[in-house]
This record gives structure tokens, sequence and C-alpha cells, in this order.
């Protein structure tokens, strides 16, 4: 608060106050800073401050509490200098050699973590060992350099010509991939440079904190002596929160506030349920922390008791729990024996790593491996949704508004060679499996169901044609757009089955960019429009006894899956982190008593109502430690 004061009575002018206003805003992130960094330490302590954190997105959930170490890089390409090259051959072999060294250096990081992370989170360093072996960044490179730029020259032009194309998506998950591009360009550097990526002195509670923390920076630490990870950038989508989730490690990401430089071995405090970091805490803060992991790991402990047991409902009702996964993403060893299927698998990633469409071959043998990883488990494989937010480099969209744009199943009915391709490859790999389930995203008419659903049976006669076996599996659709809430009884009656992503409808009923930070805290699943019109699905789709999963991030809160199963819903997909919270959740009430919570929730205005009336009853029953620290 500033504080002005003048002798003689008079009305301030309008341009001293907003020169105020300005002053105040510069003044409050310098005081922020100071505050984080311990330069007025002093002056709290005299004064009686209260405890203080610096404020992020919550990437992993989980508490830690150690040592800040930094993780700083010596490469930065955005300061190599705008230079000619002299012996362009001498450039081009110094640059092969530094790709060939980072190659290897990335499979040593790959076989160090193998014995503590799962197949489908190593697969990261595969996708970037296969973005140094495309075409496409090597040859540029190449290029360039070939055209008279010097090779670190050459090498920034390149990275930054790729990672603009991720930076300039909307979708969370997809702009993540700008920074890995990034990381895998300052690893080339480090080497061209001659300076081998350093191996750190890191303590046995080890919080690792850095502006835009990559994989690698992650994988460089011992996982024993990691206990969480800061990062000033990025969101829960990025592959830093994904390892983090893998690891069981707590992860804050995109800390606005976070002055990486001056809290290096400072003794810091990280809450994955809030996204919050506590840099030197008052011993209070500290007390309070030492008991709530005390309590979190308790918790895991009799969470873990839940393997294996059945996810149904004190009256007996089975509610069946399906994975969320990917390229890169939670497919855990918890994932694959805890899930009874994958309910979303997003076919997008194998698409957005290479230099490349994909041949029906390779897309093939990528499908076979995921159904035969769950057979006889069903596997809802989404078809290809890009477009808009989520350009493949190779096949570039440019809009001005990409969330209403041309995608998804758009993309698909203009390029049916793309779609037809596609469901070729997924057909021929469900052979062998007979468990395959297609699922078509962004559907808004009734004519968009009726021309795939067309093709589909087009690729089919084609493949029997070739002498394939073939069957044709369930097809369904996904409900994200409003329009299809409205149709949702005509949309039944052509598809075997419905799943709600209530990710993007939350987005597009609210009218909310949830990437936007200016109305993000507007994005609320528990919305009471948000909650009627996924009603309004589940009682749609039984007009012709079509069952209805919902797949977004919703299914996996265990506030929000309490009323999920009041509605009727009959199933859940998620991410493995909360397979056994929600389960616990599914186990410890009945679909009566969820009716009776979710009717209570109906009568309510306001989203924070709904979510502080099911914190409280879960308080009551002893669950509150499901949805924050502690137990």
């Amino acid at each position: 608060m500033l504080v002005v004061r003048q002798k003689q009575p008079r009305r301030f002018e309008e341009d001293e106050v907003t020169f105020l206003f300005t002053l105040a805003a510069q003044l409050a992130g310098a005081i922020t800073h100071a505050k984080a960094s311990g330069e007025l330490t002093g002056m709290e302590e005299g004064l009686g401050a209260p405890a203080r954190f610096l404020q992020g997105l919550a990437g992993a959930g989980g508490v830690g509490i150690g040592r800040a170490v930094v993780a700083y890089r010596k490469a930065d390409l955005e300061a190599v200098p705008e230079r000619e090259c002299g012996d362009p051959e001498v450039d081009v072999a110094l640059f092969q050699d530094a790709v060939g060294r980072v190659e290897e250096n990335l499979r040593g990081l790959k076989a160090q973590l193998a014995p503590d992370l799962p197949s489908g989170d190593l697969a990261l360093f595969d996708a970037l060992l296969l973005m140094l072996g495309g075409d496409t960044l090597v040859t540029e490179t190449i290029g360039r350099i070939r055209q008279g730029e010097w090779v670190q020259t050459a090498l920034r032009h390149t990275i930054e010509e790729h990672a603009r194309i991720f930076d300039r998506m909307e979708d969370p998950y997809l702009r993540e991939r700008a920074s890995d591009i990034r990381h895998l360009g300052r690893r080339i550097l480090m080497f061209l440079q001659s300076e081998q990526p350093q191996q750190g002195g890191y303590p046995d509670n080890t919080i690792l904190v850095g502006e835009a923390l990559g994989a690698v920076d992650l994988a460089d630490v011992p996982a024993e002596r990691l206990l969480g990870v800061v990062s000033a950038t990025g969101s829960s989508s990025s592959h830093v929160a994904i390892l983090a989730r893998g690891m069981g490690v707590p992860a804050v990401m995109g800390v606005k506030d976070l002055p990486v430089r001056r809290i290096d071995g400072r003794e810091a405090i990280i809450d994955g349920y809030l996204g919050r970091i506590y840099v030197s805490p008052a011993p209070a803060v500290r007390s309070e922390y030492q008991r709530l992991a005390g309590e979190d790991r308790e918790l895991n402990q009799e969470l873990e008791a839940l393997r294996s047991e059945a996810a149904e409902t004190t009256d007996g009702v089975h509610v069946p729990l399906y994975l969320n996964t990917g390229l890169i993403s939670e497919m855990s060893a918890l994932g694959i024996s805890e899930s009874e299927g994958i309910g979303l698998y997003r076919t997008d990633m194998p698409f957005m790593v290479r230099d490349r469409f994909p041949a029906e071959s390779e897309q093939a043998a990528s499908y076979a491996a995921v159904l035969e990883a769950f057979a006889p488990r069903p596997v809802n494989l989404r078809t290809l949704d890009i477009g808009g937010d989520k350009p493949l480099p190779y096949f570039p969209v440019h809009e001005s508004n990409p969330f209403l744009g041309w995608r998804g199943i758009r993309i698909s009915l203009d390029h049916p060679e793309i779609f037809l391709t596609q469901i070729r490859a997924m057909l021929r790999a469900d052979t062998a499996f007979g468990n395959l389930r297609i699922m078509l995203p962004m559907i808004s008419t009734v004519a968009e169901v009726d021309e795939l659903l067309s093709l589909i049976h087009r690729a089919r006669d084609e493949l029997l044609e070739e002498g394939c076996d073939i069957r044709v599996p369930q097809i369904g659709i996904m409900v994200e757009v409003p329009a299809a809430v409205y149709q949702i009884e005509a949309l039944a009656r052509r598809v075997d089955f419905i799943s709600i992503g209530t990710n993007d409808l939350t987005q597009y009923l609210l009218a909310v960019d949830r990437n936007n930070p200016m109305v993000a805290e507007l994005y609320d699943e528990m919305h009471p429009a948000v909650l009627r019109a996924i009603i309004r699905v589940v009682e749609g789709a039984k007009v012709y006894n079509r069952p209805v999963s919902v797949c977004g991030e919703m299914a996996g809160n265990p506030l929000a899956a309490v009323l999920l199963l009041g509605m009727g819903v009959e199933s859940l997909s998620m991410s493995a982190g909360s397979l056994l919270k929600v389960k616990w959740v599914i186990r410890s009430f009945s679909r009566a008593r969820a009716r009776q919570l979710l009717n209570s929730a109906l009568r309510m205005e306001e989203a924070r109502q709904v979510r502080d009336y099911l914190q409280g009853v879960f308080e009551d029953m002893g669950l509150g430690g499901l949805a924050r620290s502690g137990k």
C-alpha cells in the first residue's frame, strides 16, 4: 500500500492516481522477489509477518521438505550470435559429432532411470531420440551451415523454427513440447561448446528448481535423492510434471515470481496439491508440513491396500475405472494392472514426433503394442485430433481462433485419406486381439457421424477385399461440444457408446480459455451448468441404452467422482495417479447416497459452493486427504 500526503486539501489528478497504480504494480513484483529470497526476513521477523509462499500450478500431488538445488545451463541458445561459417564441412562434422554424443548421453540417462520408471514414462527419451534421428532437424541445420551460417547460429535458427510451431498451439500438453525441443537444442550446444553436461552435487533431500526445467534435468538427479520439482514455467501437462507423477514426487509448475538465482541451497517446502512453494519457511510452517508429509505417507500406504480390490459401491454397483494415456503418459505398472482398460488413448503424439505422416504399417505396429498390453481389456483409440491449436510440424494450420476452427474430425472429413489410413491401421492391429474400440472426437453434428461411419465401413471393406480377417469394433463419440449435448439422442442412436470429454466441454460451456491466465479462475468443472450438461447426456444416452463414460480430468477428481456416480455415469477414465484415490471414493459411497449429494449440489448456484460442500462431506467421512495434503 502506498500512502501519499499533501499540505493543502485538493483532489488528486487522474494522471497522478494512475502513476501511483503503475508504481505500486512495479514495486509489488520487487517486494515479492525480496520476500522469497529472504532479503526482507529481518524486517518481517520484527513485524511478526505471516508465513508467505510463492504460488504456481499444481503439477503433481504431494508434499516435500528439502533443499533447493537450481538447475542452470551454461549453454544459452538465445545468446548465440549471428556469425558466418568459415569452413562449412568442418562445421557440419562438428554438428554431426555433437548430435551423436547427445544420442549416446540420452541413451545412458534412459538406462539410468530404467529401474525407477515404467516403460511408458521412459518413452520420453525415445521421443527425444526420434527427434534427433529425424531428417528435419538435422538436415535443416546442415543445410543452413552449407548456406554460410556458423554451426551454432544454424542450430539456434533451426531449433527456434521448430519450437515456434509448438509455441503457437493452444493445447497445454502439446505447447509444452516447445520446451523439449529447446532443451534438446541446448544439449547439442553444450557439446558443440565442448562442455559435457555436468552432474551436480545433489543432497539427499533435493528439490530441483529451474527457470524452464526439462525432463533430462530431472533425469540427472538420482531418483532416491529427489523430493520435489519446481519450475518457473510449464504446466501440469509438461513432461517434467508427467515424469514427477510417475516417480511419485510433488511438482509445482509455472511459478511466475520464482527468484531462481537467489534460492539455490535454501530450505524449501513444496506443496504439489495447492501449487505452492515456501522458501526459508518459518519454524511453524515447517512443523505443520512435516506433520502433513507424515500423514501423506500414511494415506499412500492405505491406498496401496486397495490394489486389486473391486471398484464397487457399498450397494454393489461396479464402476469400471479406465486409464487415459498416450505416447509419454501414465502407462505405469499401476495403470496397467489397476485399470480395466484404456478409456482414452491419444493417437496424436506418434504423429507429432515425426517429420512426416506415419505410414499405415507404422501406425498398425504402434496400436498393436497398446492393444496387446491390455488384451483382453478394451482399448479406446481416439482418432487423430489435430488442427488449429494442434498443428503438425509438417501440416501446419494457422488460425486466429483455433478452438473454434479447423480441427479434429473436421480435418478428418476434409482429408479422408488421412482418416482412412489411420482406421485401416487400427483395424489391422486389432486382428490378433479383438479389444479395439474407436472413439471419434469433437463431434458437433449428426452428419459428421454418418460420414465417419461410412468411411470406417469403407476401410473395413477394403481390408476384407485384401484378404484380411477384419471385424468392425464398437464405435463411440466424444461429447465435447455443447451442440452434441442437445442432440445426444440422435447421436446415441448411431453409435455404441458415449464418452464425455469434460475439459473441452467445460471450456466451451463457460466460454473460458483454460490456458489463458486472465480467465483461468473462471474455468471450473464443478460449475452447475457443466453438471447439468453431463446429466443431460446421461439421460439422452439412456433412451438407446448407450453406456456413458467420462474421460476428462473431472473423472480423476475424487470430489467430482461422487457426483458422476450419482448421475449414473457407468465408467470413469483417468491418469494412473488418480486410480486408487477414485477407487476409495467409489468404495465409500452407495449410488443412492451419491444421488443425494448430487441433488444437494444442484441446488447450489456457484462452483465454489459445490466444491466446499463436497469437501465438507469428505472431511466428515475421513476422506478429506484424498483432495488435499494430510489425511
